[in-house]
């Protein structure tokens, strides 16, 4: 379990995680061995359980890592738009997931393609994690309610469709392609609001 010459534990430990969640994206999480995800950063196996326990913990810790950055990031977000009613929050929020998951698209798949390869326990605290980020939105949606701009008949359905739709772009969107970043993103905001418009 020697380390490999020249490694050190602040590259090997962010290397293993990127290469993890890059095989895992691409194979699946089941289909990968912890001597594959040694070979991709060029250490023995054994040398792995020098940064995590074992190929479960490293799943959890890429899923867990996934969703409190992101759970920090809106929350930063909010501090520095304040948006200032419900549908501009709702515009924000739209804004943001786009943004936050375009450059995190192995991430957003394992996320949710991986979730069956957790330990009951792991599972509970994503998913817990996961309904934290889901109940902000559904804050936004009551919120619109309360003030008269929005109307869903159930606030929790309408976050988690809003929230799949809002996925959806990491599957197919390309950059160069014929619609930019910026204009799939103001399409979906026009959508969004459409959806729960009273």
């Amino acid at each position: 379990m020697a380390r490999k010459p020249g490694s050190r534990a602040e590259i090997t430990g962010p290397r293993l995680r990127e290469a993890a969640l890059r095989l895992f994206a691409r194979h699946g999480y089941a289909a990968v061995s912890m001597r594959q995800i040694a070979a991709e950063i060029g250490v023995q196996a054994g040398a792995l359980y020098l940064y995590i326990d074992d190929k479960q913990g490293l799943l959890f810790d890429l899923m867990r890592g996934h969703m409190e950055a992101l759970l920090q990031a809106w929350h930063t977000s909010l501090d520095q738009a304040a948006p200032h009613n419900a549908l501009a929050r709702l515009e924000h929020f739209v804004r943001f997931h786009i943004r936050f998951h375009a450059v995190r698209a192995d991430a957003v798949f394992i996320s949710y393609m991986e979730l069956r390869n957790l330990t009951p326990e792991n599972f509970a605290v994503i998913e817990g994690l996961r309904r934290r980020y889901e109940t902000e939105l559904e804050t936004i949606l009551r919120a619109g309610q309360a003030e008269g701009s929005m109307a869903v008949p159930d606030s929790k359905l309408a976050a988690l469709g809003i929230i799949a739709m809002l996925n959806g772009v990491n599957t197919w969107f390309r950059e160069g392609g014929r619609l930019s970043r910026d204009t799939v993103t103001d399409i979906h905001i026009d959508m969004v609001r459409k959806a729960v418009a009273p």
